[in-house]
């Protein structure tokens, strides 16, 4: 494979993220908009926002099978353009029954999405030798933050849905359609043989991925507690000003980007393993600063430090699954992005119940011990070939970009 290849592939790849992280953001910091719009009642949203990632689960085992006989690649620039086009739904509806049809199609789209995009990820990065996944996910973060953006500009010139979703589909459809057409899988000639062939499904043990599982999990509790309740902790808990309260969550996406956007020279420098480790310890000291926080300011450090430590894990976690099943990449891949909307489903619940039953300070420390669980499973982050990840690069001739 040539060095121009992967460049263009990587490039591509990229620019998939970060038209997925401004859909993605379009939509959810939207919610209260799309409620008002369809009349959605305070006690069916938690119905419709749970849809969205179990349609996604659904879908993301389902990319497993497809993709053994069509490649990621061909999923990947399928399912971009429904969740584009989903999103615009959304925007574009007036009844409920409409509003259902696209969040449905729009989680279907995005398991099938993410799990493709995390394949290729992890399959240019076993091509390149060396860490790139952390700047994919860092491109993901800088489209959340445009996508955030946006949707704020909508909110405040108080835009309808469809007029601040349509440019941005207008811009980000053809754009995403045309950088598909660059789209690699990073096989190499060290890859096992028959790993790829169509219609092949190579095995891959549970109870080898399973510690991986809890890690995506555990890393997902603590991104939708931040997401979910850091305006309403600095608050409500904390007695910042309502705008005040809005900062944290911009400040975590930033640091999230900041942190990812240097985290493959760690792991490259230190090993994934050690970048794990250190991550899992920052993230917790950032539940533990806002779980004591005695003012807004402290607690808006906490969550500074979350995203610092957070950011790396993800990334990382289905990197090292590509190098525990170098054979069967695409499979678990696929089976532990499901984790990630487990995560999802888990943290905001668990943060709200244990926030009414007992008090919110206290919730936080239950990220924080999950978080900190990490330490435990550490080792599984340096399972598999060390020619990348492990702070030992071999010299390679697709060691470009």
């Amino acid at each position: 494979m040539t060095d121009a290849r992967l460049r263009y592939g990587r490039a591509s790849l990229a620019l998939s993220f970060l038209v997925q992280g401004v859909t993605f953001a379009l939509l959810v910091t939207r919610i209260p908009a799309i409620q008002d719009r369809y009349g959605i009642s305070d006690g069916l949203l938690p119905a419709f926002l749970a849809a969205v990632p179990v349609l996604a689960g659904v879908a993301s085992v389902a990319t497993e099978k497809v993709v053994a006989r069509v490649g990621p690649g061909s999923v990947l620039r399928w399912a971009q353009p429904v969740v584009l086009l989903a999103l615009l739904g959304v925007g574009a509806g007036s009844e409920v029954w409409q509003v259902a049809l696209a969040l449905g199609a729009f989680g279907l789209g995005v398991g099938a999405l993410d799990a493709s995009m995390n394949m290729l990820g992890v399959s240019l990065q076993r091509a390149y030798g060396r860490s790139i996944m952390l700047g994919f996910h860092a491109a993901y973060s800088l489209g959340g933050i445009a996508g955030a953006s946006m949707a704020w500009a909508g909110a405040h010139w108080d835009l309808s849905l469809l007029v601040s979703y349509l440019p941005v589909v207008v811009v980000l459809l053809p754009a995403a359609l045309i950088g598909s057409r660059w789209y690699t899988e990073g096989r190499t000639g060290q890859d096992p043989a028959g790993a790829k062939e169509p219609g092949r499904f190579p095995s891959v043990s549970f109870r080898l991925l399973l510690p991986l599982c809890l890690v995506m999990a555990f890393a997902y509790i603590g991104d939708s507690t931040v997401s979910n309740w850091s305006a309403k902790y600095l608050q409500d808990v904390l007695g910042s000003s309502e705008q005040l309260a809005t900062v944290p969550y911009n400040v975590y996406m930033v640091t999230t980007l900041l942190g990812r956007a240097v985290g493959d020279l760690g792991v490259r420098r230190f090993g994934a393993v050690a970048v794990v480790r250190g991550g899992s310890v920052l993230a917790a000291v950032g539940f533990g600063v806002v779980a004591v926080a005695p003012g807004a300011w402290w607690g808006m450090l906490g969550f500074t430090l979350l995203g610092l430590g957070l950011c790396v894990i993800v990334p990382q976690t289905f990197a090292a699954a590509g190098r525990m099943f170098p054979g069967a990449s695409d499979v678990a891949v696929a089976r532990l992005n499901v984790f990630n909307y487990v995560g999802f489903l888990v943290g905001s619940p668990l943060v709200g119940a244990l926030g009414d039953a007992w008090s919110y300070r206290g919730a936080m420390l239950v990220p924080m011990v999950l978080v900190l669980a990490t330490l435990v499973y550490a080792r599984s982050f340096g399972s598999g070939p060390a020619r990348y990840g492990g702070g030992h690069e071999r010299a390679s001739a697709a060691d470009v970009g």
